[in-house]
């Protein structure tokens, strides 16, 4: 009899509800949006209740879909949006809207906290980068000197994971991945007392920790009826959205690297070395508790493909007969040459984070003339991407001694061929893609469960479960050419970079 486990994959712009079967398999997929409140400039908050309604209807949803009795669901497992923040008060109420990942609030408690530690520089070398007013520790410090009755009101405070944990089983805990977002010692697994101390943080509201394979607890009842599951259905510790990807992607084995092409993209590799994060590549903890994750993250990838749809593809998205604008871009990227005649784009329309943290910088074409075109542009965009990871292996290459010869790519981007083509091309590297690499997400939080299910003995032994669709070889006709242009696009960054920031500078200020 095949047995299941529902996944949930809870993002920023909705839940995702996946139902896997233990050997991997992807039997029902089920989405719910929800919204993102702005109440002020750079503030980004959800309403927790929000996420909880989305999972339990999807939850329901791929039962439905997939005919599946809840006798043969073995568990409930989530990857989640990390850095979420939610007061708890005593009694286990909300005490306010959640503080997302996406909210840059904080930026003044960021700045105070580095200048603690000797400034930019020296805080940037000890902790591998330097930190925002989106990250975990300035937002708890703002919520404590802005909002001080909710800071002292909370018992404790839980991310995303912690509170889908909590409204299935009734415990608070906190996941060792998503931990590591916030304030985790990599090495001992216990949160940083003394930095939290340092900072003022009251240490009593960090929670106990649990890892990505423990059984937290089983369905309440109230939970069980939400779900349309049994109570007692056992709840797993999950993990992070990036970690339960790279097992999604089946890189688990020390030294695997994987890429994810969403509106945003990464670079991250899993290793058992104990290392120190450094040039924009941060540490945490991966979803195999024996191993770390390198994760060099960058902001814009997918979202670029959309710039250019809505600005130069209006009409083909209008038109009925075109029923999918990106595979219409796809092939309009094939009939230009590589290298796209000269042309170069940076693609940091949102700023950047690796392989360069700079918020200043913004996309630029290279080398424009008259004889190019709409398709040029397109293609210079999907190369300019490619470009940026490029930049980004060669730092965990040459700074971490990590050799990545193969990639597995993940996410919607995964899904176009021309733009796989380009990435090997341009990286010199093999890119493999899996099978249901939009669910890449939610499969590798379902595998983590299976490992803490027993049902395999280690996350090494998954490597044959996830499947790979497709492989594309770097050609080496196009070498030179894109060795040339990547030194070009190096070189736009160092030579702008002080023109960006003089220009923005007075562009936000307004």
């Amino acid at each position: 009899m095949t047995q299941y486990i529902v996944a949930h994959d809870v993002g920023t712009g909705g839940n995702k509800a996946v139902l896997v079967d233990t050997s991997g398999n992807v039997c029902a997929v089920a989405f719910q949006a929800y919204p993102v409140h702005y109440p002020r400039p750079d503030w980004a908050e959800q309403e927790p209740e929000d996420w909880w309604h989305a999972v339990a209807t999807t939850t329901r949803a791929v039962l439905e879909k997939a005919g599946v009795s809840p006798r043969d669901v073995l568990a409930v497992v989530y990857a989640t949006q990390m850095l979420g923040i939610v007061p708890m008060g005593q009694d286990g109420e909300v005490l306010r809207r959640a503080i997302i990942w996406l909210d840059a609030r904080a930026p003044q408690q960021a700045e105070r906290i580095m200048r603690r530690f000797g400034g930019r520089r020296i805080f940037a070398r000890v902790a591998g980068a330097e930190i925002s007013g989106k990250d975990g520790m300035p937002k708890i410090l703002w919520l404590k000197e802005n909002e001080p009755h909710i800071y002292r009101g909370m018992s404790c405070f839980l991310d995303v994971n912690g509170y889908l944990t909590y409204r299935a089983t009734g415990r608070m805990v906190f996941e060792w991945s998503c931990a590591s977002a916030f304030a985790l010692d990599l090495k001992k697994k216990d949160w940083m007392r003394g930095l939290l101390r340092y900072l003022g943080i009251d240490v009593g509201k960090f929670l106990p920790l649990v890892r990505s394979v423990d059984q937290v607890g089983g369905l309440t009842a109230e939970a069980a009826r939400a779900c349309g599951l049994l109570e007692g259905t056992p709840v797993f510790g999950g993990c992070g959205d990036v970690s339960a990807a790279a097992v999604g992607a089946g890189a688990i084995q020390d030294g695997d690297g994987h890429i994810c092409l969403g509106t945003s993209g990464w670079v991250g590799v899993v290793t058992r070395k104990t290392l120190t994060g450094r040039h924009g590549v941060a540490c945490i903890q991966s979803a195999d508790p024996q191993k770390i994750l390198l994760l060099a993250e960058m902001e814009t990838a997918g979202v670029c493909l959309k710039w250019v749809a809505d600005q130069f593809y209006r009409h083909e998205q209008a038109d009925p007969n075109i029923p999918n604008v990106y595979a219409l871009m796809d092939r309009d990227v094939e009939r230009i040459p590589p290298g796209s005649d000269y042309l170069v784009c940076t693609p940091w329309i949102y700023g950047e984070r690796a392989p360069i943290a700079d918020t200043w910088v913004r996309g630029t074409f290279f080398n424009l003339s008259a004889d190019h075109t709409r398709e040029h542009l397109l293609r210079a965009i999907y190369e300019g991407v490619a470009y940026n990871l490029r930049w980004i292996v060669e730092i965990v290459e040459k700074t971490f001694g990590l050799p990545l010869p193969v990639l597995r790519v993940i996410g919607g981007g995964a899904r176009s061929a021309p733009w796989m083509q380009i990435v090997a091309d341009v990286t010199g590297r093999r890119v493999e893609t899996v099978a249901n690499p939009q669910e890449a997400g939610a499969v590798g939080a379902a595998l983590t469960a299976a490992v803490g299910l027993g049902l395999y003995p280690d996350f090494e032994s998954l490597r044959g479960i996830v499947r790979v669709e497709r492989a594309f070889e770097p050609r080496p006709e196009y070498r030179e050419t894109y060795a040339l242009l990547y030194r070009a696009y190096q070189r736009l960054y160092y030579s702008l970079r002080g023109l960006y920031r003089e220009v923005n500078r007075v562009r936000f200020r307004k």
